[in-house]
């Protein structure tokens, strides 16, 4: 017996030494690893509830918009035409017409609400004249019915009058989230506003258990977005919160933790204990995802973002992988092929509704020249006549009057004609035409530097850097609130470069030009478009509070291909 201990200590050293070492790695790894596991799903389930509330949240927003376009379009329509039953199944308050003084003009349903409205229009922060921007209102209650509603409003100039439409936020929280957040859901999605007042719940909570000091409810008020695992009830909660930034509101998604975690769910951290002997063929097996699928779609990635981007180029190369990425690669190939043919037609078609537009400010300055200003003139002359006609000191004056209001009158016309078609910019070229743009502007005043040696270049060209300066400059006037500001035209051997730049409030630029008409700058983006049509570069500079520049690149190509506009021949 005792000659038997020499290998029993060997097998214990080999015990200790190799076999529980390697067991201990092999625990504390699989603890790790079942600790990050937890962990990571988490983070995953965080990740994903935060995005779900996001998109929610920018769902609402995009009905709010779509709503705010009804308003917008009824305030713009110069008859008094039905409502639809599309409207009114937006605005279940119905819509309401108000004069300029808050006066109840008609409603289309729900007149007893809107007589409280008329009652109380300044507390609901109605739209009222002479600004014309949409207003929402503070959520109220209806005195008869108990329900909670929202108000759309907007002062229209030309009607004089204001448009409202209500609308609860329930039934649009309802059509926007009921299908993916239905009652007997396990997940609670509930919509607050800024007064912390509950205006939606749908899933298992009651209302009465969703205090308005809510975890998420603050952070989202502040214009937030995230996720917290909160003690709730003896039971771990997972609430995900975002805000809807055009009203204010907060959006909170809170689900148990233990139904988001499944016994199945829970039954796979224990999954390493039973599935070690295939540990390297895991290990083989990642390496072979990594090789075949995860590189060859991170370049995927990073190709379709070049396309994102307008390389249409860059998704062409090969990237590997299993066929299935390469099928997706050969998708994406048509696709973008698809896209850029798509986008060379669009260009065609702005350039033709460009040379359209051109066509016809043409025809209106030279109408108003052959024809109107040359009957004003002629009545000036009648007027002045007949004032050395009339012997009379107050038929004099009328006359004298009648006389310098023709002359205002020829004025206004010819500054219109000015805007319409820049005489300076066919007679004079383009640098010209762009100083005097420039003198035209009185506040802010307007700095113009000509850099490099002047020339002409083809007209077509010459005509929409003219109106990108134009338009440029209208939007420095009208929304920069600018002490001054500068147009510069530089001409050098490779290319023309125009900037218009200026010291106003500046705003958040987007972070491609696609996402230019989504935040509502429609006018950058006809800049982008006019300089795409002579084979420009339109490049936005800007933050808050330091003012914004734009500058526009055009090469010297004497084989350029170009938009031609209609000829100015008289």
């Amino acid at each position: 017996m005792k000659k038997a201990l020499p290998g029993w200590r060997g097998l214990i050293q080999l015990f200790v030494v190799t076999i529980l070492p390697l067991t201990l790695l092999l625990l504390l790894v699989i603890i790790s690893s079942i600790t990050l596991h937890e962990r990571d799903m988490r983070a995953l389930v965080g990740e994903r509830d935060e995005r779900a509330v996001q998109s929610a949240a920018a769902a609402i927003e995009s009905e709010l918009h779509h709503r705010t376009a009804m308003i917008t379009l009824l305030s713009t329509s110069l008859d008094e035409s039905p409502i639809g039953e599309e409207i009114h199944s937006d605005f279940d308050g119905g819509i309401a017409y108000f004069d300029s003084n808050g006066d109840l003009i008609k409603a289309s349903r729900s007149p007893n609400l809107w007589g409280w409205v008329a009652q109380n229009k300044q507390s609901l922060a109605l739209a009222s004249p002479p600004n014309e921007d949409v207003l929402f209102s503070p959520s109220f209650s209806d005195p008869e019915s108990g329900q909670v509603f929202i108000i759309i409003s907007i002062y229209s100039s030309a009607q004089n009058r204001v448009i409202a439409g209500a609308f609860t936020p329930a039934s649009l929280a309802s059509e926007v989230l009921s299908a993916a957040y239905p009652a007997n859901n396990h997940a609670t999605i509930f919509l607050m506003d800024s007064t912390r007042r509950i205006l939606f719940v749908s899933g298992s909570l009651a209302p009465e258990n969703l205090p308005t000091d809510h975890p998420g409810v603050t952070e989202s008020l502040r214009g937030e977005s995230g996720t917290q695992y909160v003690e709730m009830a003896e039971a771990e909660h997972v609430v995900a919160y975002s805000p809807v930034p055009m009203t204010g509101w907060a959006l909170i998604l809170e689900e148990e933790w233990a139904h988001v975690v499944s016994p199945s769910l829970q039954a796979t951290q224990l999954a390493p204990l039973v599935f070690v002997p295939v540990l390297i063929l895991a290990v083989i097996a990642l390496w072979f995802g990594a090789k075949q699928i995860v590189q060859p779609l991170q370049k995927l990635e990073s190709k379709a973002a070049a396309l994102a981007m307008g390389d249409f180029n860059a998704i062409n190369e090969p990237v590997g992988g299993i066929s299935e990425v390469q099928h997706l690669q050969r998708e994406l190939t048509e696709m973008a092929r698809k896209v850029q043919a798509a986008q060379v037609g669009l260009h065609d078609y702005i350039g033709a509704i460009t040379s359209a537009q051109e066509e016809e400010r043409l025809r209106l300055a030279r109408e108003l020249h052959d024809e109107t200003i040359q009957s004003v003139i002629a009545l000036k002359q009648r007027v002045y006549l007949a004032e050395k006609a009339v012997s009379e000191k107050a038929g004099k004056a009328s006359l004298r009057k009648l006389e310098g209001l023709a002359e205002e009158t020829v004025q206004n016309l010819r500054r219109i004609i000015r805007a319409l078609r820049p005489i300076y910019l066919d007679d004079l070229g383009l640098t010209t035409a762009l100083e005097m743009l420039a003198k035209e502007i009185r506040s802010p005043q307007v700095r113009f530097s000509c850099i490099g040696q002047e020339r002409r270049l083809e007209r077509t060209i010459e005509l929409i850097l003219y109106r990108i300066a134009q338009e440029a400059l209208s939007n420095v006037v009208r929304h920069a609130g600018a002490s001054h500001a500068s147009l510069a035209i530089n001409f050098n051997d490779h290319e023309i470069h125009l900037e218009v730049s200026d010291n106003g409030s500046g705003f958040i630029l987007p972070e491609a030009p696609t996402d230019f008409a989504l935040r509502g700058h429609f006018g950058l983006l006809g800049m982008k478009e006019r300089s795409e049509l002579i084979g420009g570069r339109l490049v936005v500079q800007s933050e808050p509070k330091s003012g914004t520049r734009i500058s526009i690149m055009v090469p010297n190509s004497e084989d350029q291909t170009v938009l031609h506009l209609p000829d100015d021949q008289d």
